[in-house]
């Protein structure tokens, strides 16, 4: 229940946050006392769309869209090398886009290390003995026009990757231009179950020139609704290749479907009891989407009502807010401090008040896997990719070392973007790398701080006294001046007119000048403004 509006002396008033029990057991349609795994679609119309997943009230899942803002990743183009760079091996592509792309040599289909020109129905030929890959030099030339698909968005200066290695994801499948063999993914962990879906696999038929790549929600999933999705994906396959050898490049081909389509295919499953939409076109739009699953999905669809917005409702509103604070903390009392940079993520492991063990070892360990359990969780729902270096508390025991890897990876293996981790080193560091597919949620919708040009920090207003009363001394010692202002934030005036009056007074009378002190600037205290007359 919303408790009352809390009334302040200034006549004002405000509600108390709330966000609904974080653990709580939903009482909701259909699934009365019973725990749930909700995905929710918040529209903010012409603004953003959010989608998370709630399981049992915990938020697992957050993604969010600008409407305005369209992505690039998973998009196909055929694109012209601009630009062909033999000392990094990597070519630069126009797509048509307001950057050109990147592509490093990996990137390149074995097919054009054989020929200049490869037409897209020979990508799915049988490359020859491998005896080492020619420079990208030899494979590609400037001009010639490329079949590529976007693998990393744009990030600040940074323009978007690039493959040949061509994938069209389905619920089910994925349709690998190229690919020979049927592959299975790699988060498929049983050999009976690989083997399983191997030979299914291998019951398709796919295109000439392609392969395919099984998903892992296709476990227990029937052989007829591969057949479904496999024809899905030949029809837009075909488009492409049809489209692909009649225009000129740059032109974008196949363009990705937006954050509801590819949440509906890639989060919602057997796992999901329902997806509630606070929208009525948006709900609309879901149920049709999913109007044709075998799985009956449009059945789990059900609008949001109440005075309450959607998120709110669930709980987890709090909880997107905190995806942008630097410090999260953690049940026993530790915390994370999470610091993004260009180069890499920094998460640092403290203890704080996390005491429950009189052992510092087990104090050092409960807080370590309780860290690794949230840093798994915070990188999923920030988006964090790249090189991410975790600095966990000391710890000697080697089982307990160890315990706190596997727990870990275990974590980390939850995850749909893959990871790479190291092993933990004698000084408590983990390194891992993890698939960076999009900006963070740390840069999304934010921008580089005007004040502290992005530092974080910003000087004190004691320093910037400092640097004032260096350029006096400076300027006054070269010209003549009868009168200076000096136009300063509210808190670098406190600093000159109270603690140093004294120097103030002091230069007046050695350059005899007369020096005003005023404030101007309402943001930061590092402006300021010294003008003479």
């Amino acid at each position: 229940m919303l408790a009352s509006p809390v009334d302040l002396s200034s006549g004002w008033s405000t509600l108390p946050a709330f966000d609904g029990d974080h653990r709580r057991i939903f009482q909701v349609q259909g699934f009365p006392g019973v725990a749930v795994k909700s995905l929710l679609v918040n529209v903010i119309a012409e603004e953003e769309v959010r989608v998370a997943v709630v399981d049992d009230g915990e938020l697992v899942e957050y993604h969010l869209e600008e409407v305005d803002g369209r992505s690039l990743l998973g998009n196909i183009y055929l694109g012209r090398v601009v630009n062909i760079e033999a000392s990094i091996q990597s070519a630069f592509v126009d797509l048509g886009e307001s950057r050109a792309a990147f592509m490093h040599v990996s990137d390149l289909h074995p097919a054009y290390d054989r020929a200049p020109e490869v037409p897209i129905d020979r990508l799915g030929e049988t490359p020859g003995p491998e005896t080492g890959r020619a420079p990208i030099q030899d494979q590609l030339r400037r001009g010639q026009p490329l079949l590529v698909q976007v693998t990393k968005e744009q990030i600040g200066s940074k323009g978007p990757t690039v493959t040949t290695f061509i994938g069209l994801p389905g619920r089910f499948l994925v349709l690998m231009a190229g690919m020979e063999e049927p592959g299975v993914s790699k988060r498929v962990s049983g050999a009976q179950e690989r083997e399983d879906l191997r030979k299914a696999a291998e019951s398709l038929q796919p295109p000439d020139n392609a392969g395919i790549i099984v998903r892992t929600a296709a476990r227990g999933v029937a052989l007829e609704e591969f057949q479904r999705d496999l024809e899905a994906l030949k029809r837009v396959w075909e488009e492409i290749c049809d489209e692909a050898t009649a225009v000129a490049a740059p032109r974008l081909l196949y363009q990705e479907g937006d954050l509801v389509e590819r949440s509906l295919r890639d989060l919602f499953g057997p796992d999901i009891d329902e997806v509630v939409v606070d929208d009525a076109g948006m709900e609309e739009r879901v149920r049709g989407l999913l109007g044709d699953r075998q799985d009956e999905g449009s059945g789990r669809v059900r609008s949001h009502e109440g005075k309450l917005s959607i998120f709110r409702r669930f709980g987890v509103e709090s909880e997107i807010d905190n995806i942008y604070d630097r410090k999260v903390a953690l049940p026993s009392g530790g915390s994370l401090v999470i610091e993004e940079t260009e180069a890499l993520v920094a998460i640092d492991v403290n203890s704080g008040s996390s005491r429950e063990e009189t052992n510092l070892e087990q104090t050092a360990l409960g807080t370590n896997l309780e860290a690794a359990t949230e840093i798994a969780r915070q990188l999923r729902l920030r988006d964090i990719g790249g090189v991410v270096v975790c600095d966990f508390i000391d710890m000697v025991d080697g089982q307990n070392r160890c315990q706190l890897e596997e727990a870990f990876v275990a974590r980390l293996g939850l995850d749909r973007a893959k990871a790479w981790v190291s092993k933990l080193s004698r000084f408590g560091i983990i390194e891992l790398t993890r698939q960076r597919l999009r900006p963070s949620k740390d840069r999304l919708g934010r921008e580089t701080c005007p004040l502290c040009s992005g530092r974080g920090t910003v000087r004190s207003p004691r320093s910037v006294a400092t640097a004032i009363f260096r350029q006096l001394r400076r300027d006054l010692g070269e010209c003549e001046k009868e009168e200076v202002l000096v136009t300063v934030a509210d808190e670098v005036l406190e600093v000159l007119v109270n603690r140093r009056r004294d120097d103030l007074t002091a230069l007046e009378q050695k350059h005899g000048v007369r020096i005003e002190v005023r404030t101007g600037y309402r943001r930061g205290p590092e402006r300021y403004l010294i003008q003479y007359r």
